[in-house]
């Protein structure tokens, strides 16, 4: 197993002036790589649970995916901005690069960031946010554990700010 290819995170974060929760994966997996949008993997079921706990249909395009963020005041984006990764493998990534969270959060009505995994919050508890970081479960297809209804049922209020 090689830690020597470097892999650089490829889209930019998604958000606007009303984004209120962000959530944070550790680095996109090779099929969103390969396709430049996030959770694109067929199985990954970030999606379906985001437009479930809004109510909303499952959106198909990166546009509507999109729109699916921005109408709903959240925010989208990665904790690391380059690592060492051997495939989709988050347990497998060295040599963690960090995008800067805290100038990203800066200025904007984030009140919260929800970290998409185990990983992902592991790293992102290394920047010393001044927010609540929360710790939800993955939505990957590695975590079979989790089925979709019981997804939904952690993530819903905590993606709905009231």
């Amino acid at each position: 197993m090689s830690y020597n290819n470097t892999v650089y995170h490829p889209f930019n974060p998604i958000s606007n002036n009303a984004s209120r929760v962000l959530i944070l994966g550790t680095m996109p997996s090779v099929r969103s790589r390969e396709v430049d949008f996030y959770y694109s993997h067929p199985r990954n079921r970030f999606w379906r649970v985001v437009a479930e706990s809004f109510a909303q249909p499952l959106p198909e395009s990166a546009e509507e995916k999109s729109r699916l963020i921005l109408t709903n005041g959240l925010a989208l984006w990665d904790v690391l901005a380059a690592c060492s990764i051997t495939g989709s493998d988050d347990a497998s990534i060295r040599k963690p690069v960090y995008n800067d969270i805290a100038a990203f959060i800066g200025g904007k009505p984030i009140k919260k960031i929800l970290c998409n995994g185990k990983q992902a919050y592991k790293f992102c508890c290394n920047l010393n946010l001044p927010l609540p970081v929360i710790s939800m479960p993955s939505t990957s297809p590695a975590n079979a554990a989790w089925n979709l209804d019981r997804l939904i049922e952690v993530w819903r209020p905590e993606l709905i700010e009231e």
